[in-house]
């Protein structure tokens, strides 16, 4: 199997200039680095003694506050993150690190690995979430570099495919050193997928990121308006959101709904399909203030979505509604909302199953049901005894988190 993954490697290389091409028009890729994906650097060679890679957004949120606590550590001395878009570049490169070089993650063909992981010497190679790499993982190991798997994240529909190709499978997974699984459910996959080490610590996700806040004229606007935000949303759910709009707007006649689509591309479209429901929106992007009759707000930005949710009491967290598994609820939780969600929400179940337990979310089946959420939970602000709870978890799972990394180093 490695032999036609390779063959396949080969023919994706040579047309790989055709398809970097598209995605420079397309605003997807940074023509100025675009050479990064083929492992050739005009930065500075350095000895590496963490390497993480985090596919995008999502991943690097996550692993931030674990980059901060080793920028701290003195017997660190060189940090090197990785990543695959655009997005999640633009995130990293507002952070003031000292330490940390970030770099596009190369494409997966044996030769680029080996020159990657030869440019680079990393002492240990982490990676984040369902990050698996079949060559990479492969000169990983013939160079006898750490590799952990951490918040790990196997899905049904994943394992479902990695099975079709059992033996190239547990030949892939029985290179890790060790994975630390976000759930239960991982944890039972990885070990029928050939993982030697795994150990439960729990979602890295629980752990809070800094509070971010706005400009005070920027507060100011949303200061005497009704908010409900709806967050990382995913295609049609826009369209949902737009029609509770117009219904919760026979009640509140100041509200404004703030929307932070899960892809930011995406926001043309959006837009235009909530100006065929009559809303007036505006895109954060463009830099004006939204008028006083606005009724959909856009952030089409990157990372600046904890700002917003401040400013709501109850928001919706999508790809819940759609066949994507749920997108991960607990920044709202920390900025003090209530969160109510659909039922497709297996990519963060045991968190859900946390918030539920703890009465701060709901599930909703239609756009009746979250008008009443909304109405009902329209003041709601968290207990700091249920904020304790959420935090104290994460910070445990945090410190497990540094504590296996550092046994490797």
């Amino acid at each position: 199997m490695y032999f036609l993954y390779n063959i396949l490697g080969i023919i994706f290389f040579l047309i790989s200039p055709f398809i970097l091409f598209f995605r420079m028009i397309n605003g997807k890729e940074d023509w100025k680095r675009i050479l990064e994906k083929y492992a050739y650097y005009n930065k500075k060679k350095s000895d590496t003694t963490v390497w993480f890679h985090g596919a995008s957004v999502g991943e690097i949120m996550s692993i931030l506050p674990l980059i901060n606590k080793f920028e701290k550590d003195k017997s660190i001395e060189k940090i090197l993150l990785t990543s695959s878009t655009l997005s999640s570049a633009s995130i990293i490169a507002k952070k003031p690190f000292k330490k940390t070089t970030h770099v596009y993650y190369p494409f997966d063909i044996g030769f680029i690995c080996n020159n990657f992981l030869n440019y680079w010497e990393p002492k240990i190679a982490i990676f984040v979430d369902s990050e698996i790499w079949p060559n990479m993982y492969e000169k990983i190991n013939s160079k006898k570099i750490p590799l952990i798997l951490i918040n790990a994240r196997i899905t049904n529909k994943s394992f479902k495919r990695w099975q079709i190709f059992s033996s190239f499978a547990k030949n892939v997974f029985s290179k890790i050193t060790i994975a630390l699984p976000q759930n239960q459910e991982t944890q039972n996959y990885l070990k029928k997928l050939g993982v030697k080490k795994i150990k439960f610590v729990g979602n890295l996700k629980y752990f809070k990121n800094d509070k971010q806040s706005l400009k005070k004229n920027v507060q100011k606007y949303f200061k005497n308006k009704k908010v409900f935000c709806a967050a990382s949303t995913h295609y049609n759910e826009e369209k949902i959101i737009g029609k509770l709009h117009l219904k919760l707007k026979k009640k509140f006649k100041n509200l404004i709904t703030i929307l932070v689509p899960r892809h930011i591309n995406r926001s043309e479209d959006i837009k235009e399909e909530l100006r065929k429901l009559k809303l007036i929106v505006t895109e954060r992007s463009s830099g004006r203030k939204p008028s006083d009759d606005c009724d959909i707000y856009i952030v089409n930005t990157y990372g600046e979505m904890s700002k917003f949710l401040r400013l709501s009491n109850v928001t919706f967290i999508g790809g819940s509604l759609v066949d994507h598994g749920g997108q991960n609820p607990l920044e709202a939780v920390r900025m003090g909302n209530y969160v109510m969600h659909g039922k497709k929400i297996n990519n963060f179940k045991e968190i859900y199953k946390e918030l539920k337990s703890l009465k701060i979310s709901s599930e909703i089946k239609n756009i009746d049901q979250m008008e009443r959420v909304f109405i009902k939970n329209q003041n709601y602000k968290i207990s700091n005894s249920k904020l304790n709870k959420i935090n104290y978890l994460g910070a445990k799972i945090f410190e497990n988190n540094v504590k296996e990394i550092k046994n490797y180093l």
